[in-house]
């Protein structure tokens, strides 16, 4: 089963790049690819490149690849509940991170960790540093993986659904931590999410993922607007909006997501696709037996046949 096929997308530094699609979709997968966490077995990389400053990560040795991961590049992952050690303090699990890339004694490691620990709002820093990670709340835990990803100053991070589980109010709180702390350090942010409000406030360009693969790729804004790939417009359309009628139906993705064990030969999303149905045959015969490549779009790419027009109403 191919989990992610053909992906392609770029980011530069300083800039926010959203990915989004639903569940299953392939977006974990993506980011775990990037610096190669994927468990072999079961995984593999059966081609392609992943380039970081000109260099193939794909073709990196464990030593240099030891030496990018944190340091260069660093993740915070989806669920803050089970990314920290339960067994070992934040001091702890802080700690290492500065004693094996920077060589730090454990008071210099304490001195830093509390500066960072602040730095992401953590309410009195020196205190959790003694804490143990189920002694503190979910917004807490994902403040202390925020701040262990942050310790090394990485030019790229990569935050796949760091405020899936968290509350509306501290998810809020999170994200204004994310915008600012890239602000000052002009990282790069790679934020993968399923909430395409989160989209909306974080980020300069999105990448929409579909069944393995990128189906429309384009700035935030034009997205919203006028997005042109159906799926993208299915999504932004489900959304609710403010002046809805009460009690008033949603539109809805009609069907289910293709099996990626037998995806069908062409557009895997022509099955669920209410433009393909209005189609002349032929069309759709195209859409059901060509698989369509991304294609340039305006400022973006997208992967249809006959990609949409006009502004999302």
């Amino acid at each position: 089963m191919r989990a992610v096929d053909g992906v392609s997308f770029s980011i530069a530094a300083g800039q926010t790049l959203g990915v989004v699609g639903e569940s299953g979709c392939g977006k974990s997968v993506t980011a775990a690819s990037i610096l190669r966490l994927v468990p072999s077995p079961p995984g593999v990389m059966l081609g392609g490149e992943i380039r970081f400053d000109g260099r193939d990560i794909l073709a990196m040795t464990r030593e240099e690849l030891a030496a990018l991961r944190g340091r260069e590049i660093a993740m915070v992952f989806q669920d803050p509940m089970t990314s920290l050690n339960p067994v070992f303090t934040v001091e702890r699990q802080m700690g290492e991170v500065l004693s094996l890339r920077f060589g730090l004694g454990r008071q210099a490691a304490a001195e830093r960790s509390i500066a960072m620990l602040r730095t992401v709002g953590m309410p009195d820093p020196e205190a959790r540093l003694a804490v143990y990670p189920h002694e503190l709340s979910g917004g807490m835990k994902q403040r202390v993986m925020i701040a262990m990803a942050l310790l090394c100053e990485p030019r790229l991070l990569i935050a796949d659904e760091p405020t899936t589980a968290l509350d509306v109010t501290v998810q809020a709180q999170i994200l204004h931590l994310m915008r600012e702390l890239q602000r000052k350090t002009g990282t790069a942010l790679l934020f993968i999410t399923h909430d395409m409000g989160v989209i909306a406030e974080m980020c300069d360009a999105v990448v929409v993922m579909y069944a393995g693969r990128v189906v429309e790729r384009r700035p935030v804004v034009e997205l919203f607007e006028a997005p042109r790939h159906p799926y993208t417009r299915g999504l932004l359309s489900s959304i609710p909006r403010r002046g809805t009628a009460h009690k008033a139906l949603l539109p809805t993705i009609e069907g289910t997501v293709p099996s990626l064990l037998n995806p069908p030969p062409g557009c895997r999303f022509a099955a669920r696709c209410p433009h393909r149905a209005a189609l002349p045959a032929e069309s759709q015969r195209r859409c059901d037996e060509v698989d369509p490549l991304p294609a340039p779009d305006g400022d973006g790419w997208v992967a249809c046949h006959f990609p949409l027009g006009g502004a999302l109403s």
